[in-house]
């Protein structure tokens, strides 16, 4: 049993993962990170997951790596971090992601939120990527992510100065999604990603695989991969269980088939 998260059963197949290291603000050790990457390795292969929400505290979703252990490691002991193997199978997670973020979301916390698929923000949260007053810089996706979400001059005014953003300016970015009351962030999240594990997985997937591959490709390769996607669909059970439901006015119950 993972003892640096609380994990909540699959409800109408959402699964809550909440980061449980109060007294470090959450930040993301090894054990913390491993922990995250084989529940979400299991979550991927469960059928009763079809979305997961991932929360921390009202405090801070999470503050960052956690910088004493970082300063054990060497630069032989950073080239065999096993965290950044924690991170590629958080990364390959094929199910969608909804991040409820409240507090801090800075330096490895950023990159967390970032892996998600949608991040729905309290108002009092803060994003950032502060590594640059350590001497180091993001070393998760930080760089990479940023940018594609804010655009350029946002993302290396954060990582230049490591200066945060409000929920607010996160929100004018396109960073996040929504804003919510802080106490509200989580239901919120919640209700989204119940909303998501309601429709057909198959086309979920598909989906969140196209719109990831207009993240990393040009115009004319992401045009073709939606359009062999669609027509993939068209084989499902679920596709003609959508069409009749809707021929006949009633809600569509989807399978994955």
């Amino acid at each position: 049993m993972p003892t640096t998260l609380k994990i909540t059963p699959p409800l109408e197949g959402v699964l809550c993962i909440t980061l449980n290291r109060p007294e470090a603000l959450n930040a993301l050790n090894t054990q913390l990170l491993g922990e995250l990457a084989d529940t979400l390795n299991s979550a991927d292969s469960d059928d009763n997951v079809r979305a997961v929400v991932i929360t921390g505290s009202a405090k801070a979703f999470a503050a960052g790596a956690d910088i004493n252990e970082m300063a054990e490691r060497d630069l032989v002991g950073m080239l065999e971090d096993p965290r950044q193997h924690h991170w590629a199978t958080i990364t390959r997670f094929r199910k969608p992601i909804i991040a409820a973020v409240n507090g801090y979301a800075l330096g490895g916390g950023c990159e967390l939120a970032m892996h998600a698929d949608i991040i729905i923000a309290g108002e009092s949260a803060l994003f950032g990527q502060p590594e640059i007053n350590l001497g180091i810089m993001p070393g998760a996706g930080g760089t990479q992510r940023l940018l594609r979400a804010v655009g350029k001059s946002l993302a290396t005014q954060m990582v230049l100065t490591g200066e945060p953003i409000s929920a607010r300016r996160a929100l004018e970015a396109g960073l996040i999604s929504e804003i919510t009351q802080p106490e509200l962030t989580l239901e919120r999240a919640t209700a989204i990603a119940t909303r998501i594990a309601a429709k057909a997985p198959l086309a979920v997937r598909l989906a969140r695989e196209s719109l990831h591959k207009a993240m990393d490709t040009d115009l004319a390769t992401g045009l073709r991969f939606e359009r062999h996607a669609f027509t993939l669909l068209a084989g499902t059970a679920d596709r003609e269980e959508g069409i009749r439901a809707f021929q006949e006015k009633r809600p569509a119950t989807f399978q994955g088939h």
